[in-house]
């Protein structure tokens, strides 16, 4: 343990932002696994939104939001070509 006064800071600021970025990481798969589940065009938007979230948090990097994104949709837009 840091016996530092801004040490001991940094050590409580960092805890706080990895539990804050878990949940937040969790609830990104969560929606996106609702969306491989429901495959419906409300889930995707959901998705998305987390995934943009997540993005302009600095929690994924935007490129990869912007793939996943760019995956979901497609799995989507192959299931409504099909029926």
């Amino acid at each position: 343990m840091p016996n530092i006064k801004s040490a001991i800071k940094r050590v409580k600021v960092s805890e706080k932002r990895r539990l804050r970025n878990a949940s937040q990481k969790s609830a990104l798969r969560t929606a996106v696994k609702a969306f491989e589940t429901a495959l419906t065009s409300e889930a995707l938007v959901a998705a998305s939104k987390k995934l943009d979230q997540a993005a302009s948090k600095g929690l994924i990097h935007k490129n990869a939001a912007n793939r996943k994104k760019s995956r979901l949709a497609k799995k989507l837009n192959a299931l409504t070509a099909q029926a």
